[in-house]
C-alpha cells in the first residue's frame, strides 16, 4: 500500500477510536445519572449522602471551614457571570479564538437554564444541616453542573490551545482541582447532599459534550460555506 494511503488509514482508525470512546463516555455518563436519580428519587437510598457527610465530618475544623468557603465562590452565581463575560471579551479580540468566545457563551449560558429546569423537575429540598445559607432546590447541584460545564470548557479550550505540553497538562489539572473542590465544598458546608453534586457534575459532562459535538458542526458548516479555501 502507498504510503499516502497507510496515513489515510491511520487517520481513519485514530478517529474511530476518539468517536467510540466519547460515545461510551457519553453513554456512561446516561447511565450513572439514570442509576442515580432512580436510587435518591424511588428508592429512597441515601447512604452515600450519609457517608460523605461523615467523611466530610471527620475533616471539619475552624480553618477547614473558612477554606471552603472561599472555594465556594469559584462556583457562585456571581463568579459564573463574570468569568464567562470576561473570558468572552478576551477572545473576541482575537480572530483565531473567536469560535471559542461564542462556545464559553452559549454552552455557559445554556447550562445554568438547564439546571434550573432540572432543579423544578426534580424538587429536591436543600439539606436541613447547611453551614452556609442557601436558597432554591438542591438536585442537580449548581456549582457542580454550570461551574465543572465553565471550567470543563476552559480545559478543552487550554487542550486544543495550549502548545506547551508542561503548560496545558498544569493548567488542566489546576482547572481540574478547583471542579473536584468546588464540588466537596458544597457537602462539606452541607447546602447540597453528594449525589446532588455527582449528578451536577455528570449531566453537566453530558451538555459539554453534546454542545460541543453540535456546535463543532456547525463551525465546519459554516468554514466550509463562507471561508472556503482559495486554490491556487
Amino acid at each position: 500500500m502507498k504510503p499516502i494511503g497507510r496515513i489515510i488509514l491511520h487517520l481513519v482508525a485514530l478517529l474511530s477510536v476518539k468517536v467510540v470512546t466519547l460515545s461510551l463516555l457519553f453513554l456512561v455518563c446516561l447511565s450513572v445519572t439514570y442509576s442515580i436519580v432512580h436510587d435518591v428519587f424511588t428508592d429512597s437510598d441515601t447512604g452515600f449522602d450519609t457517608r460523605l457527610f461523615a467523611f466530610a465530618e471527620q475533616l471539619a475544623s475552624p480553618g477547614m471551614t473558612r477554606f471552603m468557603r472561599y472555594i465556594t465562590y469559584l462556583g457562585s452565581e456571581q463568579y459564573l457571570i463574570i468569568l464567562p463575560a470576561l473570558f468572552i471579551l478576551i477572545f473576541s479580540f482575537y480572530k483565531d479564538m473567536r469560535w471559542h468566545s461564542l462556545r464559553v457563551l452559549l454552552i455557559s449560558f445554556v447550562s445554568s437554564i438547564l439546571n434550573q429546569l432540572l432543579k423544578l423537575y426534580f424538587e429536591r429540598p436543600r439539606p436541613p444541616i447547611a453551614l452556609l445559607d442557601a436558597t432554591g432546590l438542591s438536585f442537580p447541584s449548581g456549582h457542580a453542573m454550570i461551574g465543572g460545564v465553565f471550567h470543563g470548557l476552559l480545559i478543552y479550550i487550554v487542550f486544543t490551545t495550549v502548545q506547551n505540553k508542561l503548560w496545558r497538562w498544569l493548567l488542566c489539572v489546576l482547572l481540574s482541582l478547583i471542579v473536584l473542590l468546588v464540588g466537596f465544598s458544597r457537602i462539606y458546608l452541607k447546602v447540597h447532599y453528594a449525589t446532588d453534586v455527582v449528578a451536577g457534575y455528570l449531566m453537566g459532562l453530558i451538555w459539554l459534550m453534546a454542545s460541543l459535538y453540535l456546535l463543532s458542526g456547525i463551525e465546519k458548516f459554516y468554514i466550509a460555506r463562507y471561508q472556503p479555501t482559495s486554490k491556487i
